[in-house]
């Protein structure tokens, strides 16, 4: 390639985070551009790189045999330049409680366009603040993921928390045979009931998972019908550190699976960290949502390389979900629109994607 031929990205723009990073790099890779991005989180109180970031671009590095230079902790600037993706297996850590979901976000929109299976060995958080619980990830977005006709397997062999991490989590990802389908989710439809997961690790009693659960069920069930939660103590050999949280699904009668989260934190009453994700799931019910605040960013990827046009009714878009377009729209040929429905609220987001197909068969 060419100087000319570099896009060059500002990591400062819009939410200015370390999604820029992911969604620039992931791309990139799958386009098989050369990227400059600089000002890498320049608007967070500690800008540039940070060690989860780094094993992320390290990550996709390693998948596509790419050249990454700038990339060392603190660095406001780097250039990627993708090789070709290869199935195999990659391992990754972020040696910090960093997210292990958001090495997935990375990686595996790479992993489904790879010349083989795949297989993810990935250290770090799996319950972690700022990012998608690995609970909501397996029990809310693999699903709706799989509507692309996109999937993956996960095997958590140790969960970590805040502040070591130390989680281990593995990954299994199959290429796609053809392109992703356009989905199509405009109407939810009330909800059918409520399902979730309430648990505790390390030194905490059984008794604040059994809180946060209860709290949760008796905020819904004025609400919605059938409402279960399972309550679990995470056994010691299966975590690292001390953690508690609660991942909760509705379940629409049209299918779709609005999710609801909120981790324990030390100062917080159990009965709050219940309260926090069971009104999460009625916020997104109640405008008619076909996705939570949480997914709908994250399926702008897979709308973008998707084959068709997409439509996704969302509650009010995030502004990671604007900046996600932003950068799609930037990288590639597809087109967004989002309008509002003021009727209730609701908004409706539109992707012509690009129809991407396994671009190694025509190199």
């Amino acid at each position: 390639m060419s100087e000319e031929e570099i896009m060059e990205i500002d990591g400062s723009m819009m939410e200015g985070g370390g999604q820029i990073l992911r969604i620039c790099v992931s791309l990139a890779t799958l386009l098989n551009k050369r990227v400059k991005i600089y000002n890498i989180r320049a608007r967070r109180s500690t800008p540039g790189l940070r060690p989860q970031h780094l094993a992320g671009l390290r990550l996709v590095s390693d998948i596509a045999g790419g050249k990454l230079v700038g990339g060392e902790v603190g660095s406001t600037k780097i250039s990627f330049t993708p090789g070709r993706i290869l199935g195999g297996t990659y391992s990754a850590d972020t040696r910090t409680a960093g997210s292990i979901v958001l090495l997935l976000q990375v990686s595996l929109p790479c992993l489904l366009f790879a010349d083989s299976p795949s297989q993810l060995d990935l250290s770090g958080g799996t319950n972690a603040e700022m990012a998608p619980q690995i609970d909501h990830t397996l029990m809310v977005f693999k699903p709706i993921l799989q509507k692309f006709g996109a999937d993956f397997s996960c095997e958590i062999l140790k969960r970590g928390y805040y502040p070591k991490g130390g989680g281990q989590v593995k990954f299994g990802v199959c290429p796609m045979l053809s392109p992703l389908q356009a989905v199509e989710m405009l109407h939810a439809g009330p909800i059918s009931s409520v399902e979730g997961k309430s648990f505790v690790a390390g030194v905490l009693p059984l008794k604040v998972s059994h809180t946060m659960a209860d709290t949760a069920c008796q905020v819904l069930q004025g609400t919605f019908p059938l409402v279960s939660t399972q309550v679990d103590r995470i056994k010691e050999q299966q975590a690292e550190g001390t953690g508690a949280g609660i991942v909760l699904v509705g379940r629409t009668e049209k299918g779709c699976l609005l999710g609801g989260s909120a981790l324990g934190k030390r100062g917080i009453p159990a009965e709050e960290v219940g309260k926090r994700a069971a009104q999460e799931v009625i916020d997104t019910a109640s405008v008619g949502a076909c996705v939570d605040s949480f997914v709908q960013d994250q399926l702008i990827i897979f709308m973008a390389l998707a084959k068709g046009k997409s439509r996704v009714r969302v509650g009010a878009p995030t502004l990671h979900t604007k900046t996600a377009i932003k950068v799609a729209e930037m990288m590639t040929n597809a087109k967004f629109t989002i309008s509002q429905d003021e009727t209730n609220d609701s908004w409706v987001i539109e992707c012509d994607g690009i129809g991407l197909e396994r671009y190694y068969e025509k190199l």
